[in-house]
């Protein structure tokens, strides 16, 4: 269950061909084309609106936006919500921040531009991505000259798999930012994975999820329910145009067992953005999601 592309995302032009990169070397830098990879194949082209930026595509679908000279740009919107929602939870300036060693558990790898730009803002965490696709893990390293370990480590595997495997209380923040086409695979969307995350949180951790879909929002109106039943405290981001149903794309859900909190530079962050963003409290969150099943694992097969 790696993330296959998200919805929404940024247009190319096609690069040309199919690179073969010979096994056991690594790419030194980027180069367009067309890579195959464990689970298909992907594709990397330069952006044109950018000299030093490049797009991932996995599969045909966008998945990722890395800007070589500039880890603090993220392109996806949703991507600079959840940028800034776990910022306002803890704060990277003041004498508060120094030697702030946060631990992060990301879900998901693509081109780690979330990790990246993590690695820019707290420069002692510790993170680890996990990636399905090893080969992609592998292109990934060479193309973007990602943080060396132990401040990034790439952990091929299952993304379920792998959080089941973890030592509880180890992670301050953990993002599920996994897809395989349009939607999460469900076995990450249930209430029994939201325990094992639990567990993996240490006290006062924040897990944040990236929900894509349409305008019926039934999809996000499940995950909303499924994380109100799993966390005492949530939250949504989204654009009014999201919140309302009138378009196809990207919530970011966050649960925690502490507060929030109200914090106004959050609110200011989010709406002066390109695309403005509404921020639900816990109670709102619980009313959108009122009537909507909570998911769960399938029953085990009796014998």
């Amino acid at each position: 269950m790696a993330k296959r592309g998200k919805p929404g995302g940024r247009g190319s032009r096609p690069a040309a061909g199919v690179v073969e990169v010979p096994r056991g070397t690594r790419p030194s830098g980027p180069m367009e084309g067309v890579y195959y990879i464990d689970t298909g194949d992907c594709e990397l082209v330069a952006d044109q609106d950018n000299s030093t930026g490049w797009l991932l595509k996995i599969n045909g679908v966008m998945s990722s936006h890395i800007d070589l000279a500039d880890p603090l740009f993220l392109d996806f919107e949703y991507m600079r919500w959840m940028a800034a929602l776990i910022e306002s939870c803890w704060p990277p300036s003041g004498s508060s921040a120094a030697g702030l060693k946060l631990r992060g558990l990301h879900l998901g790898g693509g081109a780690c531009s979330m990790a990246r730009y993590f690695h820019a803002v707290y420069p002692d965490a510790r993170q680890v991505v996990v990636e399905l696709d090893g080969k992609l893990a592998h292109y990934v390293r060479g193309w973007f000259d990602l943080p060396k370990a132990p401040l990034l480590r790439l952990r091929v595997g299952e993304a379920r798999e792998v959080t089941e495997t973890l030592t509880p209380d180890t992670r301050d923040f953990i993002i599920r930012d996994v897809f395989a086409g349009a939607l999460t695979p469900r076995p990450l969307t249930t209430a029994e994975f939201n325990q094992h995350v639990k567990q993996v949180l240490a006290p006062g951790g924040v897990y944040v999820v990236n929900s894509g879909d349409a305008p019926d929002l039934k999809n996000a109106r499940e995950d909303a329910a499924t994380l109100a039943a799993s966390f005492k405290h949530t939250v949504i981001i989204a654009d009014p145009a999201m919140l309302k149903g009138r378009r196809y794309g990207n919530m970011v859900m966050a649960g925690s067992d502490t507060p929030f909190g109200d914090d106004p530079k959050l609110h200011r962050r989010l709406l002066g953005g390109a695309v403005p963003a509404h921020l639900w409290d816990d109670a709102q969150v619980r009313a959108f999601a009122a009537g909507s099943p909570v998911r769960h694992d399938p029953a085990a097969a009796v014998t």
